[in-house]
């Protein structure tokens, strides 16, 4: 039997969480985080991190344009010519994030109107696109849900740590809920640096060095 007939068999018989599929969603979140170690999606992490409810609301609508778009581009890979497959990627993740800003207009208008631009944004995220081309291009949809929910959550998780210490630090809440005022602390001094873009870029340098020297990366 060829190695490629013995490849194809194992694939075929691989269990639907096997240890590789466990990597496919586990790693992003830490060894291989999108934000932290791979440095994408940096903008959006700087740009919506002041509250958490806008940046909770921009994590869904990251995970869900990242996961249905390396949906239907592994659906669609091998009946895209290679010419125009960027084109091709370019206009299923403006469909959907379109979809997402109609959404969010017709149900949280007021949330809209704060995340209206940075949700067009999404079109040309760094992470979207690089798991388009660097995995769903190449790979089965199952996986390629996997691996965009991965990607989703590791970025996710990063920009709510950034806008939890920049909202309680600067605000001196969380979701908007007075957290000092609530233990007893009327008077603390909030940080109006945290509010300002040098806050996001205090907290996300220091993300970015505790996920790497927890990991032992090293930049070649």
């Amino acid at each position: 039997m060829s190695e490629e007939v013995k490849e194809l068999v194992v694939k075929k018989s691989e269990p639907l969480f096997s240890k590789r599929r466990k990597r496919l969603v586990s790693d992003p979140l830490n060894d291989d985080n999108p934000v932290t170690v791979q440095v994408l999606g940096i903008c959006s992490a700087l740009a919506v991190t002041v509250k958490m409810e806008p940046t909770f609301i921009m994590s869904i609508a990251v995970v869900f344009v990242i996961v249905f778009a390396n949906l239907i581009i592994s659906l669609i890979r091998n009946l895209v010519p290679s010419r125009v497959r960027i084109i091709v990627q370019l206009g299923v993740i403006a469909t959907l994030v379109t979809l997402v800003s109609e959404v969010l207009k017709a149900y949280n208008y007021e949330m809209y109107k704060v995340l209206g631009a940075f949700v067009g944004l999404i079109i040309t995220n760094c992470i979207v696109m690089g798991r388009l081309e660097a995995f769903a291009m190449g790979n089965k949809p199952y996986d390629s849900v996997l691996d965009g929910l991965g990607s989703g959550f590791g970025y996710a998780w990063i920009i709510l740590a950034v806008a939890f210490f920049r909202e309680l630090w600067g605000s001196g809440s969380v979701f908007d809920f007075k957290v000092f005022e609530a233990i007893g602390i009327n008077n603390f001094a909030t940080n109006g640096l945290m509010v300002d873009s040098i806050g996001a870029f205090m907290i996300l340098g220091i993300l970015i060095w505790v996920q790497r020297s927890k990991t032992g990366y090293v930049e070649h």
